[in-house]
């Protein structure tokens, strides 16, 4: 197995007295398309959050490379926060923005490149996602597919090593989906980016997943740790089983 750069070390969550995740512990290799799936309520996102830096864990920790999330402050915080871009599961663009000037922001923010370079380097993220023809539309005048692009485009901005993908495939129709995962592939082979996505889409995983893991929402932990093909075909948890054949049934047990 490649390196790995996140290291997910007995992290155990909570939202007040409710626990939520139950001393998890797994890693992301470099350059791997890794997928966190489950059912409602399972505490996806909320894993997401907290890889991400959002939340902090209640125990455990979180490494990307040699530094952790979880302690990090001040310069090395920014540092750390630097080397992953994100796409939320609505896209969250800037309606009022063209998405030339959504891709522009982060780079705004972050870096000291004056206009041009900005509007240069935000029309070639465009165009690896497809919509260099579309910079200058509103959110408003695009497909819903084309507004994930556009995300995925902002996340990228500032040349990330990790993209996390909050349910990258949800609301669009099947062709628009598939589109989507080919753009994760091509991202995947041709830019070494190491993907982190939570997806319930069973094509998808089948599609672009080397990984994944299930959590469950009644132990808290994780159930099922591997390639989506070996799950499906030896999965020793019913529910697990059940996901991969799709025979129905939910996440009781």
């Amino acid at each position: 197995m490649r390196e790995a750069i996140i290291r997910v070390e007995n992290m155990t969550a909570r939202y007040g007295e409710r626990l939520v995740l139950d001393d998890l512990s797994f890693e992301v290799a470099r350059g791997e398309i890794f997928v966190i799936l489950g059912g409602s309520g399972c505490g996806k996102s909320t894993l997401l959050k907290h890889m991400i830096g959002l939340y902090r864990p209640s125990a455990g920790d979180i490494r990307i490379g040699d530094a952790s999330i979880v302690t990090a402050e001040g310069a090395e915080r920014d540092a750390l926060i630097r080397r992953f871009g994100v796409m939320y599961q609505s896209g969250a663009l800037f309606g009022s923005m063209t998405l030339l000037e959504n891709i522009c922001l982060p780079l705004e923010e972050f870096t000291r490149l004056d206009k041009k370079a900005r509007e240069l380097i935000a029309r070639m993220k465009l165009s690896l996602v497809g919509l260099a023809e579309s910079a200058d539309l509103m959110p408003s005048e695009i497909s819903g597919g084309m507004k994930k692009r556009a995300a995925i485009a902002r996340a990228m901005a500032l040349d990330p090593e990790i993209l996390f993908l909050d349910e990258p495939s949800a609301g669009l129709d099947p062709v628009s989906a598939d589109d989507l995962d080919e753009l994760i592939l091509r991202l995947s082979r041709s830019l070494g980016i190491t993907f982190v996505i939570v997806t319930h889409e069973l094509p998808s995983i089948y599609k672009i997943a080397d990984r994944v893991i299930m959590l469950d929402a009644r132990t808290k932990k994780i159930i099922a740790a591997g390639k989506p093909d070996e799950l499906r075909e030896g999965a020793t948890h019913r529910w697990v089983g059940n996901f991969f054949n799709r025979k129905g049934g939910s996440n009781e047990h």
